[in-house]
């Protein structure tokens, strides 16, 4: 291996101790080919000396990253799944396979896994992923990032040689592991187990670890400069943050047009960052009945229901937290999640139209809701019209349109220059719809060609650099302190 010399390795979830984990060895793969790799966040982790081999090494065979976890740990965690709670969760095809810190923020960051083998959770799973479940989740994680969505990254995607048989695609089917980049893996399934336990030491220690680690302004306020108030305090504050940050990311998937499928509560991550995508879409058209999952029959975790959905889990959260604090405290802070949530809706769809608010309510809320609602009524391509109006250039024409027209004369471009991008030269947008999908993968299965997928990657590129969105991260918590002050 080459010299990692900006490479920062971390531990931070073993002091947690084996209350939240249990070590866990990789499967043993017949073949390791490199079919993706993320050098852009490479670059950025301190990892850029990577060889191939090196690729391979550690994220095929998962040979620990220097200085890091010496194991894998299949991290345990409880959950409700369509809202019906399971207590036999856990890490069953992944694992969490290192820790580092982000050069310059000193962000944690995680690397996770997704088909690296059974686990003592997998309950009869055969703990592996498809390729094309692994060629999915890069395609969605690359176009999330591009539109300025808190998502988590695919690192790396490496062909394992194995036949799957899958109930829901042509089998048998070749076989991948998949290796994500993310702001931690606490999720509020990891709350809800202690809870169901009734292991309040565990919840304790969980609460303090997560502040300590994620939200150390909160970590501060609440354990320190008090003078060991602890998770009385913290638990509130706590709740705060997780629902801002959750309120961010489901703006983030409106303005997207991104619906993720499987809202469960082992599926929504403290730092609000959206991961494990399996059965999602990108909307076509504007659609709030829109479901990703072919078995959300009853259309839970529909476009529409997902800021909804996002709650019922805050809610869950705030069921195990009431046990360490005040019951008042615990209602007032899951309020600040439709308040962010609000602001951030209308921040997000700005951002995607290029447009700069007026920083007037009544003039920019009517202009936001009829241009969602001609959208719907239209049943215009949403990515085309959104393109072709970014920074105001050219509205759809007709009678339908005309209010919309007329009250975008308020807004002004944020950037004019942004518009001489290249890509904004162009009347369609890099799209991907569930039948592009479906066509990317055709000539991967049948003759191992894999340039259709390259070119989508390179056009979802260019899209990320004419936009320049910076997704919002998590804060240290000072917002939470500062919105429960000011409450």
């Amino acid at each position: 291996m080459s010299p990692l010399k900006s490479f920062q390795p971390a531990t931070d979830h073993l002091d947690l101790g084996e209350a939240f984990f249990t070590p866990v060895q990789p499967a043993d793969f017949p073949q390791t080919v490199l079919r993706y790799a993320n050098y852009a966040w490479a670059d950025r982790v301190g990892l850029e000396g990577l060889s191939e081999a090196d690729w391979v090494s550690h994220f095929g065979r998962f040979q620990p990253l220097p200085g890091s976890l010496p194991n894998p740990l299949a991290l345990k965690y409880h959950g409700h799944q369509f809202q019906h709670y399971n207590p036999d969760l856990g890490d069953g095809r992944g694992f969490l396979f290192a820790q580092l810190r982000e050069p310059g923020s000193g962000r944690l960051m995680d690397m996770g896994t997704k088909g690296s083998g059974q686990t003592p959770f997998s309950r009869a799973g055969d703990g592996r992923l498809t390729l094309k479940g692994g060629v999915r989740e890069v395609l969605a994680t690359t176009r999330l990032e591009a539109l300025g969505v808190n998502t988590s990254k695919t690192f790396a995607l490496i062909e394992t040689g194995e036949a799957l048989y899958r109930g829901d695609e042509p089998s048998p089917t070749r076989s991948s592991v998949m290796t994500r980049l993310s702001h931690g893996h606490i999720r509020i399934g990891s709350f809800q187990r202690p809870y169901f336990l009734q292991e309040q030491d565990n919840l304790q220690a969980l609460i303090a670890y997560a502040c300590r680690t994620y939200a150390p302004a909160i970590y501060q306020a609440a354990y320190v400069d008090e003078g060991g108030a602890g998770a009385v305090m913290a638990a509130p504050l706590f709740l705060r943050w997780v629902g801002q940050n959750c309120a961010n990311t489901v703006a983030d998937w409106f303005a997207a047009g991104f619906v993720h499928g499987v809202l469960n509560t082992d599926n929504i991550n403290i730092t609000g960052e959206s991961f494990d995508y399996g059965p999602y879409r990108f909307l076509e058209q504007m659609d709030p009945n829109k479901v990703a999952a072919y078995f959300d029959h009853s259309g839970l975790y529909a476009f529409g229901r997902q800021p909804e959905a996002v709650f019922w889990n805050l809610q869950q959260l705030a069921g195990a937290l009431v046990t360490l604090s005040d019951q008042d405290a615990i209602i007032e802070a899951l309020r600040s999640y439709n308040d962010t949530l609000s602001q951030a809706v209308e921040s997000r769809l700005f951002q995607r139209l290029g447009l700069a608010s007026s920083g007037r309510p009544e003039t920019d809320q009517p202009f936001l809701q009829n241009l969602l609602a001609t959208l719907r009524s239209s049943r215009a391509p949403l990515d085309d019209t959104l393109h072709r109006a970014f920074g105001g250039r050219e509205w759809p024409q007709g009678d339908a349109w005309a209010d919309v027209r007329a009250r975008a004369g308020d807004f002004q471009p944020v950037d004019r220059r942004q518009l001489d991008q290249p890509y904004f030269q162009s009347s369609h947008a890099t799209t991907l719809a569930y039948d592009e999908i479906e066509a990317l993968w055709e000539p991967i299965a049948e003759r191992d060609d894999w340039s259709q997928f390259e070119a989508k990657l390179a056009q979802t590129e260019t899209m990320a650099q004419a936009y320049g969105f910076s997704p919002i991260s998590a804060d240290d918590g000072s917002l939470a302190l500062q919105s429960a002050q000011s409450g």
